[in-house]
């Protein structure tokens, strides 16, 4: 039975939900920051340098304070990146040479939420078990009594040019001499972390350049907009007669596609097209794509017959991540857009897959709408279910039980997958199969199970 178990205080992409209510206070952003300084020092047994950067959120300010509070309070230093894109962070943490990196953002959700993130010196994040040592160090109190005094105090600086560092990294990503002159690209920079540093990459690169979302006023983020959103983008790169449009989320580390047709490109698709040109030039390492449970099973499908392979892993981009260099794959992803190009990035990177995906029609001289076609997709419903209550999804014998027999009649041409939002108080279902009145029939009947144990 494909049911995922649950976490506590951090979920798949860090600490999230709704600003100044826990586990997102300025409580426990303290702490969090007296938490990971605490952990850096134990590792380098000195005073550590902590990156921080965050999006466009209303409550970013505030969580930002009192992060770089607890940071300093243990006596390390907080450099302060300002509104910079997720994996500018990851990248400058390692440029700068940082212990660690934080980003204050909660993605594609709406702006009342915010959430919290660490990334390793290295620009990789955390893993599981970094993650629960910061959680021990703030649930306990072991480090309570570690009040440094004077000069030990750390301090708090800006990095006055954290957005021209993370373009520089960005062209370095599209070297070898191609540009984009010619090409008219609509840009959906979501109203968040990438609405200077987006479209001007585009722009230096030689592109005509349409940008949108490129308005944040702290309550805008993901409203109507971005990659969770891409009608406004579908409309514009029709009106503008624009080779393609690109939608990022609020932090930029998800991109989503529209073809010159108007048409969505999801993660999926843009994998199967990258990874395709790779197998053409033999980079892709050990012929393999790692990607999770939650990608469409045509990307398998299309993978195996190239003569390739696709390994899942569970949610989340840093699982993809972990899989990637645990093994030595160089390209993996999410259908919702995290695209990780580790001869690039050691994160999901939106400008870094755009700049990938915008290449590959440069240098092939063809249109997205062709490229695409490197993967045929299966049907696939997916339904969010809120719920009240967490319990654990394998003790409920109802849902067990449908889920076990819909898996059976969809045989080895379809799946089932039911699992808790790492995010959100919802449970994500999903199912995939041949044809779609079946497929929104049993994701339904899965939904009407949940909300009838979990809802009330």
């Amino acid at each position: 039975m494909a049911i995922a178990e649950t976490r506590q205080l951090f979920g798949t992409d860090g600490v999230r939900g709704v600003a100044n209510v826990e586990p997102v206070s300025v409580e426990t952003a303290l702490r969090l920051g007296r938490a990971l300084a605490s952990a850096c020092q134990q590792k380098r047994a000195g005073r550590c340098t902590i990156l921080i950067g965050r999006d466009t959120r209303l409550s970013g300010d505030m969580i930002e304070a009192a992060l770089v509070a607890g940071i300093c309070s243990m006596g390390g230093d907080a450099l302060l990146a300002g509104v910079v894109p997720t994996p500018a962070v990851a990248a400058l943490t390692h440029r700068l040479q940082a212990d660690a990196g934080v980003v204050i953002s909660a993605s594609h959700n709406p702006f009342q939420d915010n959430g919290i993130k660490f990334f390793a010196s290295m620009g990789f994040k955390l893993s599981d078990a970094a993650e629960r040592t910061i959680e021990d160090l703030v649930m306990g109190s072991t480090i309570d009594p570690v009040r440094p005094i004077a000069s030990h105090i750390g301090r708090a600086r800006h990095v006055a040019d954290a957005g021209e560092r993370y373009i520089n990294f960005l062209k370095q990503a599209f070297s070898g001499g191609a540009r984009l002159d010619g090409l008219k690209i609509v840009v959906d920079c979501a109203h968040g972390a990438a609405f200077h540093v987006g479209p001007r990459v585009l722009q230096e690169l030689g592109a005509h350049v349409v940008a949108i979302g490129v308005s944040p006023d702290g309550e805008n983020i993901n409203r109507g907009c971005g990659a969770m959103h891409p009608q406004h983008l579908q409309q514009t790169v029709v009106a503008e007669q624009a080779h393609l449009g690109v939608a990022l989320d609020g932090d930029a580390d998800r991109v989503i596609f529209v073809d010159e047709r108007g048409e969505v490109v999801d993660g999926d698709e843009t994998l199967a097209m990258i990874a395709t040109a790779m197998l053409n030039h033999g980079t892709l390492q050990q012929a393999t794509v790692v990607a999770t449970v939650m990608s469409n099973i045509g990307l398998e499908i299309a993978l195996r017959d190239r003569g390739a392979r696709l390994v899942r892993v569970q949610v989340g981009d840093r699982y993809v991540v972990e899989e990637m260099v645990r093994h030595g794959y160089n390209l993996g992803g999410e259908q919702s857009g995290h695209l990780i190009c580790l001869d690039h990035s050691t994160t999901g990177d939106g400008l870094i897959a755009a700049l990938i995906v915008l290449r590959l029609m440069v240098t092939l001289e063809r249109p997205l709408s062709d490229l695409k076609r490197a993967m045929s997709k299966f049907p696939q419903a997916l339904i969010n279910v809120p719920v009240t209550q967490r319990r654990d999804l394998r003790t409920i014998a109802a849902l067990a039980e449908t889920v076990d027999r819909i898996t059976a009649a969809l045989n080895d041409r379809g799946r089932v997958l039911v699992r808790y939002s790492g995010t959100e108080p919802v449970v994500r279902v999903m199912v995939e199969g041949e044809h779609v009145a079946q497929v929104n029939a049993f994701a339904e009947e899965i939904a009407t199970a949940i909300r009838t144990h979990l809802a009330a």
